[in-house]
């Protein structure tokens, strides 16, 4: 080893998911929605001003912020962004773990918790999910230096019901307990209405997801006043400018269209429901999902055989080499037509 290379902070990075760019693919491994956005997202785009890309973005993205707190009825200093929710979830670890004492979430889930976690030297535990992949509440319930968790929980689709989400904030109320609702507007019951009640919880979610914007790397959370200007303050002694300007009108102009948005997550919550009444069928098990994504394992033909065979038809999941989970293929809710596309072949190849 170099003498240099001593100091250097080393980590195990994340493993995004594949993005392939294929004419005749079927791309159902990384979450994404299957329609376009608003179509208020592409006349900004047509309109956009670019001799006004010469100048900063609003460092504090005021417009954003009202618009997001207007949609869920809050107030514009209970509303943070970022450049994706990974970016405001990696900007909450720095911010509000600091204590020392280990972080606690799920063995089984987003697997940037640990990487962060790792980066910014932070001890953490993973309390293990129980033999249906759902989380134990109770495992939550020793000290702590903060808790985080995804509800709908990821890769598993798994929803824990509010009243146990509640009583984890309740027993924690000397740490700040984040709720990563990437999922959540796919028929999950959100925690924002918590944050009324208790100043430490922080509830994070996402544009990539149901609002079709993953290109654009819009993320938010939403919070007491008090932990909002606390992210703010790390936001402002690490990067200013974040958002850029396309990004901003775009961010709004998704938001506004309330009836887009909800016609899109009730196509995809119908086309999940009768994906699983076809997986089901075809000998597949799963909890039930309410995610944009289902978790499932055939009765005896093993996952990664699946994997690398629906790969060679140009059609992707994700596959987790991982203890507990290495038998399951992560399918994400293509449109209609794509998951009977899936399901016919899978027919073909499993009878």
């Amino acid at each position: 080893m170099k003498t240099w290379e001593a100091n250097v902070r080393k980590v195990v990075p994340y493993t995004p998911g594949e993005q392939p760019n294929e004419p005749d693919m079927i791309k159902l491994n990384t979450n994404e929605n299957p329609y376009p956005p608003a179509p208020g997202v592409e006349e900004i785009l047509k309109g956009m001003n670019t001799d006004a890309l010469r100048l900063y973005p609003d460092p504090a993205a005021a417009e954003l912020v009202h618009a997001i707190a207007e949609f869920y009825h809050l107030q514009d200093d209970q509303v943070f962004v970022g450049v994706g929710s990974d970016d405001v979830l990696a900007m909450s670890f720095l911010t509000f773990f600091n204590s020392g004492k280990p972080v606690l979430f799920p063995d089984i889930t987003y697997s940037f918790y640990d990487v962060w976690a790792e980066l910014f030297r932070i001890p953490y535990k993973r309390p293990a999910l129980d033999e249906d992949f759902h989380i134990c509440k109770e495992d939550y319930f020793e000290e702590n230096g903060g808790i985080v968790f995804p509800n709908p929980n990821a890769p598993t689709g798994v929803e824990m019901p509010l009243a146990d989400i509640e009583e984890i904030i309740r027993k924690n109320r000397d740490v700040i307990v984040i709720v990563d609702e990437a999922y959540i507007d796919f028929g999950g019951k959100s925690a924002l209405p918590l944050i009324e009640k208790y100043d430490n919880l922080l509830v994070v979610q996402t544009f990539s997801k149901s609002r079709s914007m993953a290109g654009m790397r819009i993320g938010f959370a939403c919070g007491s006043p008090a932990l909002i200007k606390y992210l703010n303050d790390v936001k402002y002694s690490f990067n200013s400018y974040t958002m850029d300007r396309t990004v901003l009108a775009t961010g709004v102009a998704s938001v506004k269209d309330k009836e887009y948005f909800e016609t899109t997550c009730n196509k995809i919550v119908e086309t999940r429901e009768w994906t699983k009444k076809e997986l089901a069928a075809l000998g597949f098990s799963f909890q039930d999902s309410k995610a944009n994504f289902i978790f499932a394992a055939h009765e005896s033909c093993p996952a990664k055989e699946l994997f690398e065979t629906l790969r060679k038809q140009h059609i992707y999941v994700r596959y987790f080499a991982k203890p507990r989970i290495d038998n399951h293929l992560r399918i994400t809710i293509g449109t209609q037509a794509e998951m009977e596309k899936l399901v016919e072949f899978l027919k073909e190849y499993l009878n």
